[in-house]
């Protein structure tokens, strides 16, 4: 894919970039670069390692350097709604921010991603929050597994910012039962707390399922568990085992085969990891900046790629 990335930076180029801690997983830039060159534009998508504790200036940083937006990843999903000036619906339901958009007024007084503006912007800047997470989960899900997922048995690992809008996402499309297993159980609680709120005809069970060998129709992990080298498992194998989870889903998508997903394809379970999750989530980011429909073929080819050359 390099061919598709030849531009050079100029003093007209526009960035964009993701924030996390770690990155240096993260493909998002081989997946936005060829992209953008497709499209014909002169920017550049960058990566940057961002501690929590200096997210709120990193993301005046890149406002003032008059970034078109950002991408968000672990762990700034939920810090993040609170250090933007503005959410969008996506961002409100689902409470998590993975993308930024810049947007400064246009003639009509009209806010208007910065992206999409001609020549240096002028007057104020703001940072506007959404979420591209929710619907790319569903997306990942239907595409890469052949998951209906109404009336689906699910079991989710980790409710942190992934998992969270995961658990809700899920819910929302009327899944049947949520078993929540997390780290910290009070936050797992707290979760299904919330779907029992809103979505009231899901039930949400904090931890495993009571009988070893109760049947799920979906493991999903949400947790960071599998990204480094000698990870443990995200799951409990004690507690419930991968033979009866007949589809395993691993947001993670470097390496491509976490050991969570050899060990459900030795199970005979159907797998996927969240390479797709990252296009969909990638490609809305995309449109919202550019206002162009994202170039998904380029995209999912570049990141293919990558995943394949670093493995």
């Amino acid at each position: 894919m390099d061919d598709l990335f030849q531009n050079s930076i100029g003093a007209a180029t526009r960035f964009c970039a993701v924030y996390g801690q770690p990155i240096r997983h993260s493909g998002s830039p081989a997946m936005h670069n060829p992209a953008l060159a497709k499209l014909g534009l002169d920017w550049c998508y960058l990566a940057f390692e961002v501690s929590p504790d200096a997210l709120g200036q990193a993301i005046e940083g890149a406002r003032a350097m008059h970034f078109a937006g950002l991408n968000l990843t672990v762990p700034h999903k939920l810090l993040a709604v609170d250090l933007v000036d503005a959410l969008d619906e996506s961002a409100k339901t689902w409470g998590a921010v993975n993308t930024i958009c810049f947007e400064v007024k246009n003639d009509s007084g009209d806010w208007t991603p910065l992206g999409q503006v001609a020549g240096p912007p002028s007057g104020e800047v703001r940072a506007k929050g959404y979420n591209t997470d929710a619907d790319a989960i569903t997306l990942a899900l239907q595409q890469d597994l052949g998951l209906s997922l109404a009336g689906q048995r699910v079991l989710l690992l980790g409710a942190g910012g992934a998992g969270r809008v995961a658990t809700l996402k899920l819910a929302a499309e009327g899944v049947a039962e949520l078993h929540l297993v997390n780290r910290t159980t009070a936050k797992a609680e707290q979760l299904a707390g919330e779907i029992a709120a809103r979505f009231p005809q899901t039930k949400a069970v904090v931890g495993y399922p009571e009988n070893i060998a109760g049947k799920i129709d979906l493991l999903l992990n949400a947790t960071s568990l599998g990204l480094k080298p000698g990870d443990s498992l995200p799951l409990d194998e004690s507690q419930f085992s991968l033979a009866n989870a007949p589809a395993v889903f691993d947001m993670i998508y470097q390496p491509a085969v976490t050991p969570l997903l050899a060990k459900a394809a030795d199970a005979g379970c159907r797998t996927a990891n969240g390479l797709g999750m990252l296009l969909w989530q990638g490609a809305k980011a995309l449109e919202i900046w550019t206002g162009q429909a994202a170039p998904i073929d380029v995209m999912r080819a570049a990141l293919e790629s990558h995943i394949t050359s670093d493995e």
